[in-house]
């Protein structure tokens, strides 16, 4: 990798562990994780550092309560990507295996309790296998966008990771402007089979580890 593909997985990585849930050892990472922001452009940069500022300055109870609000309780600010597209439809089913598969051909695993298209699993693999990674990052661009404007219209920190996640990707233009409007207006499809076990996300499970 160059110096910019190493830079653009760095921020992967420090953007996948800032999303997961604020326990003490991702608290415990906030000296190094400054370090890392520190290196970057200051679009990808200056929101990681506001973000873990916001981490300094709050309660870890507080942080804890917020991000259950925020990502459990608020089915637009959804981390699973694949529901922005498909909702809880038989064609999620078929999205989630395909990541799994994807993972799978490049040798790595997930632990039991993730899906492969909670953001934080993707970042993960972006910064493990740039090329392939921004390739899926692209093609949930739509989703991800929406969760950005879902998040800065609930006013909350998140919404800085996801400008940081952002501006490691192309402007928007064109068409993706039009489908992210458009999932904007009505959010995302409704269930039209009874496909256990996906149920929706705020009953499923916050991955807690990495790919391996």
């Amino acid at each position: 990798m160059n110096s910019v593909e190493r830079a653009t997985a760095a921020a992967w990585q420090a953007q996948s562990l800032l999303l997961g849930y604020p326990d003490e050892q991702l608290l415990g990472r906030l000296d190094l994780l400054t370090q890392v922001s520190g290196t970057l452009d200051e679009a990808v940069g200056a929101p990681l550092r506001r973000f873990l500022e916001h981490l300094r300055t709050t309660q870890p109870g507080q942080l804890a309560a917020d991000y259950v609000a925020t990502f459990d309780h608020r089915k637009r600010c959804c981390l699973f990507l694949t529901y922005y597209a498909h909702g809880d439809t038989r064609n999620r089913g078929m999205a989630l295996l395909s990541l799994k598969q994807t993972y799978a051909a490049d040798g790595l695993l997930l632990v039991d309790d993730e899906l492969p298209d909670h953001l934080c699993v993707v970042l993960e693999y972006a910064a493990a296998r740039p090329d392939r990674g921004r390739a899926l990052l692209l093609e949930h661009r739509a989703g991800l966008e929406l969760l950005r404007l879902a998040l800065q219209d609930a006013g909350s920190p998140w919404a800085d990771l996801l400008d940081s996640v952002s501006a490691t990707l192309p402007p928007l233009a064109g068409d993706l402007r039009d489908a992210v409007a458009k999932l904007a207006a009505q959010g995302p499809p409704e269930e039209q089979v009874g496909l256990a076990p996906f149920a929706p996300p705020e009953y499923m499970p916050q991955p807690q580890g990495a790919l391996r």
